[in-house]
């Protein structure tokens, strides 16, 4: 059996850092997470965010963002 290399195996818990998407200037001003727009887009189609909800926000802010 081959040992696994120890700088491909993440370390207990170490973070990543979110992954960035850029978006052109004129469709957002703040950089903003991807739980943040999906929680807006379905508060306007009339949805209301739970604790699951905001939990869920929270984890895909920390996945990725969209800046300008």
């Amino acid at each position: 059996m081959k040992r696994k290399d120890a700088a491909t195996k993440p370390e207990e818990g170490a973070t990543r850092d979110p992954r960035r998407v850029r978006l052109p200037g004129f469709l957002i001003e703040d950089e903003i997470g991807l739980g943040d727009a999906i929680k807006r887009a379905t508060y306007a189609m009339g949805i209301k965010p739970c604790g699951g909800c905001e939990r869920r926000a929270a984890a895909m802010n920390r996945w990725m963002h969209f800046s300008r």
